[in-house]
């Protein structure tokens, strides 16, 4: 049996449906974070971006969210500089450190909703920033 392609490729060997399968559902990269710029620690917020549906926990609007968000960055285009904004949990992150995906992740466990029964994703958590213009710091960013 031959190894998963995330042990056996680079980020940048990967197609774009095996890139595109790296993402865990968790919704994290899509909520508004704040930085101390005193310390540099990230914060995330309970406020979504106005495209995340907070029913499925994915981005409605995915092939023009760059178009529709222009902050909205795209991880491949960002060339793994700088993933120091998404959580130690992300695939994309864990990936450029060298380490492997946790065993809840979809790609291991063979189920899209681990994610969700793991505690990880911001499913039922958040507000969406089309809905409401409050929001509250919700927790540091942790560590890989």
């Amino acid at each position: 049996m031959s190894e998963p392609f995330w042990k056996t490729k680079t980020l940048d060997e990967m197609s774009d449906a095996e890139w595109e399968s790296l993402c865990d559902g968790c919704g994290l990269c899509c909520m508004h974070k704040v930085e101390d710029e005193s310390s540099g620690d990230i914060y995330y917020t309970n406020l979504a971006c106005r495209l995340f549906d907070l029913k499925t926990c994915k981005c409605s609007d995915y092939s023009n969210r760059t178009k529709e968000v222009p902050d909205c960055m795209s991880l491949r285009q960002n060339k793994y500089k700088d993933f120091n904004w998404l959580p130690g949990s992300c695939a994309y992150r864990r990936l450029s450190n060298g380490q492997d995906l946790l065993d809840w992740h979809p790609l291991v466990s063979g189920d899209p909703n681990t994610v969700h029964r793991a505690d990880i994703s911001v499913l039922g958590k958040v507000l969406s920033e089309k809905d409401t213009n409050e929001w509250t710091v919700a927790q540091k960013l942790d560590e890989p």
